[in-house]
């Protein structure tokens, strides 16, 4: 799967689950069962025991599964994750080897970034998109809305808080797509293998999106 099509994907789907897990089985069954619910994409945190075999066994088994690499944070574990078999690779922040290193491979990458200058740094390097982390704790969908206005060229990837409550307003502020982690995927629900729990989040997630692009397009 090239760049292109993984980016225009994420794009459309608009959601990027992150396993944040202890447990590496935690996050293939998390994978599976987004994958079953509709959203064929899923971020493993390098903060995940034994990361890069679970990025290549995802890889390996679900070919059109979407499956990233997290919180990398240099430049020999990018070229790692991308060896096994990672489709993005992103960082909470920018560090600008890391995104010549995919860039360079022509994997999709979305550094962190969270003033002006670091988001247009980031898209400059040649970022796919980028990610505005914490956006919580930056001001929430007010600070999307801000930013968007001088930058609207700029796809963001909006993370770090996100959940019910601020995923529609995320994307009417002009988020392009929203991370979200323990909102979708909760601990417990991974540890006792409740598909349906995670089904019925997927769903809502899904419908928040879809809502909230209609009416900032008006469609």
């Amino acid at each position: 799967m090239q760049s292109k099509e993984v980016r225009k994907r994420i794009g459309d789907i608009g959601i990027i689950p992150c396993a944040r897990v202890k447990v590496p089985d935690h996050a293939r069954f998390a994978a599976e069962t987004l994958y079953e619910a509709g959203i064929p994409v899923l971020e493993v945190p390098l903060t995940v025991p034994h990361a890069c075999e679970v990025i290549h066994d995802l890889a390996e088994r679900r070919p059109d599964l979407i499956v990233g690499a997290g919180t990398v944070l240099a430049e020999e574990d990018a070229r790692r994750c991308i060896d096994a078999g990672a489709r993005f690779i992103t960082s909470p922040g920018l560090v600008l080897e890391v995104v010549a290193t995919a860039r360079r491979a022509d994997v999709v990458v979305f550094p962190g970034a969270l003033t002006p200058s670091e988001v247009i740094a980031g898209w400059k390097a040649g970022a796919d998109f980028v990610k505005i982390f914490p956006a919580a704790t930056a001001g929430g969908p007010q600070y999307i809305r801000a930013l968007k206005v001088p930058l609207p060229q700029i796809p963001i990837v909006v993370t770090g808080g996100v959940n019910q409550l601020t995923a529609f307003d995320y994307i009417l502020a002009g988020a392009h797509a929203i991370g979200v982690g323990g909102e979708l995927l909760p601990k417990e629900a991974l540890a006792q293998r409740q598909k349906d729990r995670i089904h019925e989040l997927a769903r809502r997630f899904l419908i928040m999106v879809k809502e909230a692009r209609a009416q900032r397009d008006g469609v």
